[in-house]
Parts: C-alpha cells; structure tokens; sequence
C-alpha cells in the first residue's frame, strides 16, 4: 500500500546537500590540479593507473552489468539500440 506524499522534496527536486558537495569537491580538484599532476608524474605507473580509475569513478558513469535469461528455445537477439544496428558477432 502506497501513502500519499505529505511533505518535504518534491520528486525531481535536486538534493540541496549532495549538490553543494559535488560543488565543493569540484571547485577542490580544479584548485589542486597543477598538484595533482605533479603527484602523477612522481607516481610509478601502476600506481598512478590505480590513482586514474578511482577518479574516473567521479567523472565517467559506471556501467553495470546485466544478465539475460530465456525459458524458450529460440536464441536472443541482441541489438544495439544506439543506432538500430546488430552488434558484430
């Protein structure tokens, strides 16, 4: 059973706190970058790799994976919606 919304955001409503962070650690970084190289440069590489990705997390969406099932007999088709084009096989 669903209640009635009463109060409070309205959905949609952006998150005052979390978009004041994200600003915040935004304005950090672009702060710090001339730092942040310097950092990189002394890094060994696989060091300075891990240091890549984890900040990629904050930048680039992070893909999930997915699992398709079929109780039928008939293989799936996979196509990429993207531009309506099957993928290569």
């Amino acid at each position: 059973m669903e209640r009635k919304k009463t109060g409070g955001r309205r959905k949609g409503t952006p998150n005052k706190t979390t978009a004041e962070i994200r600003s915040a650690f935004q304005c950090l970084v672009e702060d710090n970058l001339d730092t942040i190289n310097k950092d990189l440069k002394i890094m060994e590489p696989e060091q300075r790799l891990k240091y890549i990705i984890d900040l990629a997390k904050f930048v680039v969406p992070q893909l999930k994976a997915i699992e398709l099932s079929s109780n039928s007999e008939k293989p799936l088709i996979m196509l990429n919606l993207g531009d309506g084009t099957p993928p290569d096989k």
